[in-house]
């Protein structure tokens, strides 16, 4: 990140050697971290200096993770969460997110997995802050306000989507593999499915070619996928 100060990371966990665990581990990975035990503490510690990230456990004794997460984002903080989830439920898991969480990691868990999942998530949002607005041939990308535009018209695409076109627009002309973009946009291995890269691929397809005389994302049998910029 050069030059940068450490990011700081929040951690939300009622039970102590939790708490301890991850600061120890965020820390030795390079962290700053801060650790607090329910959600009214979580909301007073973000007021007094937002984290860059915050990790939260959905089960605390005042409230539950979802509407800690709900409450930040209506007081605008708009910075990460990873939430904690004891029990492997995907309605909690897609509850979380749709609360506005960003990942999930299922209790128990290993401490490294944790920090991976840290990291990527910054990747994510801390190059979003360097440049906001992206180009590449016909299309605009704006990382802060989410709108893209193909010349004037503006599409409307869902979060997963987002993340793939913007990958696709940070290499432009470059053909990437599948396994490539699994890697950058779903971060963690979905079992190295590339069928869900060729079904979004697709999906973009369907709201940005109305737009252009010729498809942008080219497939190249074999190899992957290519967002043509040059004529």
């Amino acid at each position: 990140m050069g030059g940068m100060t450490a990011p700081r990371i929040l951690i939300v966990d009622d039970e102590p050697n939790i708490r301890d665990l991850l600061t120890t581990g965020l820390r030795f990975a390079g962290f700053q971290t801060r650790s607090v035990s329910n959600g009214a503490q979580t909301i007073s510690a973000v007021l007094e200096e937002e984290p860059d990230l915050i990790v939260l456990d959905v089960m605390l004794p005042d409230m539950n993770g979802f509407s800690v997460t709900k409450r930040l984002r209506e007081a605008g903080y708009t910075a990460p969460i990873l939430f904690l989830t004891a029990k492997d439920d995907t309605e909690d898991k897609i509850a979380g997110l749709n609360a506005g969480g960003d990942d999930y990691v299922t209790k128990p868990f290993a401490l490294d997995e944790i920090v991976a999942r840290i990291q990527a998530i910054l990747r994510r949002t801390m190059q979003a802050d360097e440049e906001s607005v992206i180009r590449a041939g016909e299309l605009t990308m704006d990382q802060d306000t989410h709108d893209v535009f193909v010349g004037d018209a503006a599409i409307d695409l869902s979060p997963t989507e987002f993340k793939l076109l913007r990958y696709l627009m940070l290499n432009p002309n470059r053909v990437l593999s599948k396994a490539q973009i699994l890697d950058h946009v779903w971060e963690y291995d979905f079992n190295g499915d590339a069928g869900i890269v060729e079904s979004y691929i697709s999906y973009l397809r369907r709201k940005i070619d109305p737009h252009t005389e010729e498809s942008l994302i080219q497939t190249k049998r074999g190899f992957g996928y290519m967002l043509k910029t040059a004529k």
